[in-house]
């Protein structure tokens, strides 16, 4: 089975929502402005649906973006995706803002990607994944400097991707080094949402609670609080 999907995107600023047919996307809408999940999300949905001559209750699943990322898009994010899930009883599949970012640079031939969330003066959310597309570190908060990543520089190409590779490019130096500044988008969660279905992987409804990153800064005290 192909499973029809409604992909929600608003980890960062810009917003994006795709309809897939399991792993092939149908159709995407984006909103670049900055901070517009608010008000654009929903006359998004609304527009893609009414484009492919769909309602809400002709969907399999409904996939967001976990997070890490925005609090303040992931709560719109979630909040409307677990609305939709609720009122026309769908499964709801939680998709890793990480994952996203990596699926963004399929056919670029690299020996290690590392997605970057931006976070706050040097610091960033960050994980390593290798070429196969296997995440190799753990998702965690990392102060950026020039001496950042040399041990995976040394092994191979490594390619910087997400809202931090623009900073990241400031300071890391390496002819072994390419950076890739972009946000996520929705209809890159076609695979890996097709996946979850196919294994039943679904969050729950009523307690699904995307990975905000409000409480991540290195040496931030409650007086300089993370602000997104």
């Amino acid at each position: 089975m192909n499973p029809l999907i409604l992909s929600i995107e608003t980890s960062a600023e810009a917003c994006s929502v795709a309809l897939s047919k399991g792993t092939e996307v149908l159709s995407e809408l984006v909103i670049t402005e900055p901070r517009q999940q608010a008000g654009q999300l929903a006359p998004l949905i609304e527009r893609i649906l009414a484009e492919a001559s769909l309602s809400v209750g002709d969907l399999d699943a409904v996939a967001v973006s976990e997070g890490p990322g925005s609090y303040t898009g992931l709560r719109v994010g979630a909040s409307t995706a677990k609305g939709l899930c609720f009122g026309a009883g769908k499964p709801l599949i939680a998709v890793n803002t990480m994952d996203i970012l990596f699926a963004q640079t399929k056919g670029l031939e690299y020996d290690f990607i590392v997605p970057a969330i931006d976070a706050r003066r040097m610091e960033i959310y960050q994980a390593v994944y290798n070429s196969e597309g296997e995440r190799i570190t753990p998702q965690e908060p990392k102060v950026i400097d020039e001496n950042s990543y040399g041990d995976i520089l040394k092994k191979g190409k490594v390619l910087f991707v997400g809202t931090g590779a623009v900073k990241m490019a400031e300071v890391i130096h390496s002819d072994n080094a390419a950076f890739m500044q972009c946000t996520p988008f929705a209809s890159a969660m076609a695979g890996f949402a097709a996946k979850a279905y196919s294994e039943k992987a679904f969050a729950d409804v009523a307690y699904f609670e995307p990975f905000y990153l409000k409480d991540f800064a290195p040496g931030v005290t409650k007086k300089d609080p993370l602000k997104w």
